[in-house]
């Protein structure tokens, strides 16, 4: 199966520095999450949370930490520009 021609961007142009920068966030923003979800997890099992407890101790654990490191993947990719 072929290749689908083009994409978002034409093929002489390319993405604006706000988008690399919103991809960056977004990349920055799942890779905290998931980073989240691991230390939350297993910091809160250790803590003793079950149930109710745990999944807000561990989602808001995964917000926090996808929106930090997002923007720090947001501002990196803003430098690079």
């Amino acid at each position: 199966m072929p290749a689908v021609p083009g994409s978002v961007y034409n093929q002489n142009q390319q993405p604006s520095c706000f988008d690399r920068m919103k991809m960056g966030f977004t990349i920055g923003f799942c890779v905290g999450m998931a980073s989240g979800a691991l230390f939350g997890g297993f910091s809160a099992l250790r803590y003793g949370l079950r149930g109710r407890e745990l999944i807000n101790n561990v989602g808001k654990v995964m917000i926090q930490g996808g929106g930090t490191f997002g923007t720090f993947m947001a501002i990196g990719t803003g430098i690079r520009c």
